[in-house]
């Protein structure tokens, strides 16, 4: 997978060099005041894209968050790609957050969907169902089958998902990400023993959402 050994996500080194740029173009013409502006700019850049190191817990049974950020939505849901109730869990990333999002359990890629749509405010419930989306199916060796979603929001319009059919994914590794503010809906069965509640603060590959039985 990208991304395993960088500070900075790959997918954001060409924001960071042409803020970069630019602020030293106003450098050079002498425009301070912009050129401060853009440095600013590039600073935040580099900190939305920022790649930090992550120490998944050793339980393999254990689900970890694929986002940083807060739990707005945990709750029986009706996962619509497979057809099925299952335990909903949407987690909020703001600007602020870390956008690198990891395999929240060790598994097989056994399908995957892509669904063109709006973008809505991902805090609104109703953008599960209509903000475009990436969703990966995946599979455990014994057989259990969890979703994880990639939803853009009001400002990211940019999905970027790694794996394809039939990959195999180790919990906690970098699997995509989503610029600039968006949601993640993991789909868990309805035995998982639940490990977060709402308005919970989550650490991409270090928090647990559930244990699975």
């Amino acid at each position: 997978m990208r991304n395993n050994n960088v500070p900075i996500a790959v997918e954001g080194l060409p924001f960071v060099a042409g803020a970069a740029l630019i602020s030293a173009i106003f450098i050079i013409i002498g425009w301070k005041v912009v050129a401060a502006f853009f440095i600013v700019v590039t600073v935040f850049i580099i900190f939305f894209f920022r790649n930090p190191k992550r120490v998944t817990p050793a339980n393999e049974k254990a689900v970890v968050s694929p986002a940083d950020g807060v739990v707005i939505y945990l709750g029986p849901a009706r996962e619509p790609h497979l057809d099925q109730d299952m335990m909903k869990i949407s987690i909020f990333m703001s600007v602020f957050n870390v956008h690198i999002n990891r395999v929240p359990i060790s598994a097989r890629v056994v399908d995957q969907f892509y669904r063109p749509g709006k973008f809505l405010d991902v805090r609104h419930e109703s953008a599960t169902f209509e903000n475009e989306q990436k969703g990966l199916v995946l599979e455990t060796a014994n057989g259990i089958r969890l979703v994880v979603v990639q939803v853009a929001g009001l400002i990211a319009r940019r999905i970027v998902c790694y794996p394809t059919i039939g990959t195999m994914l180790r919990r906690g590794e970098r699997y995509g990400l989503i610029r600039f503010g968006s949601r993640l809906d993991v789909y868990l069965p309805l035995d998982t023993e639940l490990q977060v509640t709402m308005g919970d603060q989550t650490v991409a590959g270090e928090t647990i959402l559930g244990v699975t039985t």
